[in-house]
């Protein structure tokens, strides 16, 4: 069985020219666009059965409209950017793709982390300048270095990325307690309240949903509980923490430095309070975008799509 026409919202992250869309389309007419503003979404997707988006939004108005849908494949793994309650009324099933990205946000945690406690590209610049030629000493620090070595790595989210980011950690001689919705028994991990994680933790690392819980889980508050020494990393959703509270704690020195690969408003905004805060590394959401997590995504995205064609549930979310 084929679908009757599938429609990618967004397809320019997953594959900006260097991934096949072929294996996609032989499962039924494939109509890929690069982007799509929210006002062109119920247009596009009119007469679809099968729908793919990244982050283009597919509200509650623009599914129940979109007669004759049944599938809709999140590019992703997050997938609140679907209203799914809406696409369950509607008796439309919604597929996303869990642990393409594993690896690869992991090593991210590490490199935005590495940065702000090696400082390789700040030190790397200042030789690029000719100060190390001027230099009387055989060395110089541009800022002092932190040692991983015998800290505390605080996980807030035990799923496969933090496990992921836990054995990293380890690997670094470091003690990993985390924090996650439902008890655990993981001997890789001392599991504690996401507050006492805050409190004790020298690194502390986002990797859980965002849900009405957990938005603004980093607010002024919980940033009080952290070390002044301690860094925030943030490689899962930008709502997650309160802007502001963090640029705040950073202008004053309440916490060492934070290291984020997400904000609240994608692309971020001119307005940011986080853009230009001291202490503070952004990457533009490229965690997850390395060749090999990309290719897994296509890859699982095909094989989603081919299950429920054969009338099977694969990764499905509703």
């Amino acid at each position: 069985m084929k679908a009757r026409r599938i429609v990618v919202l967004d397809g320019y992250t997953l594959n900006p020219g260097d991934l096949d869309w072929t294996p996609l389309s032989e499962l039924g007419p494939l109509e890929v666009h690069e982007w799509t503003a929210p006002a062109d979404v119920a247009a596009r997707i009119a007469g679809a059965d099968v729908v793919f988006t990244n982050k283009t939004p597919l509200t509650a108005e623009t599914l129940s409209a979109a007669r004759g849908l049944r599938f809709v494949g999140v590019l992703a793994t997050g997938y609140n950017i679907v209203d799914v309650k809406a696409a369950e009324t509607s008796g439309v099933r919604v597929a996303n793709v869990p642990g393409y990205g594993t690896a690869a946000v992991a090593q991210h945690v590490f490199a935005l982390l590495l940065d702000l406690t090696n400082h390789a590209a700040l030190e790397g610049a200042a030789v690029a300048a000719g100060e190390w030629t001027r230099s009387r000493d055989f060395c110089f620090l541009r800022r002092p270095i932190a040692d991983l070595e015998g800290r505390t790595l605080g996980v807030v989210g035990w799923g496969e990325i933090g496990r992921a980011v836990g054995r990293i950690g380890a690997a670094f001689g470091m003690k990993v307690i985390a924090a996650a919705r439902t008890p655990k028994s993981d001997p890789a991990a001392e599991f504690v309240g996401v507050e006492e994680l805050f409190a004790r933790a020298d690194v502390i690392s986002l990797h859980c949903p965002l849900t009405d819980a957990t938005r603004g889980l980093v607010s002024a508050a919980m940033l009080r509980r952290m070390k002044p020494t301690a860094y925030l990393i943030n490689t899962a959703r930008g709502p997650l923490v309160d802007e502001a509270a963090l640029a705040a704690a950073l202008r004053d020195g309440r916490i060492a430095g934070a290291g984020l690969d997400v904000v609240c408003v994608e692309p971020m905004r001119a307005d940011c309070p986080l853009l230009g805060a001291p202490r503070c590394v952004i990457t533009p959401h490229v965690a997850w975008a390395s060749p090999d997590a990309r290719r897994r995504l296509m890859d699982e995205t095909v094989a989603n799509l081919r299950a429920f064609l054969a009338g099977e549930r694969r990764n499905a979310v509703v």
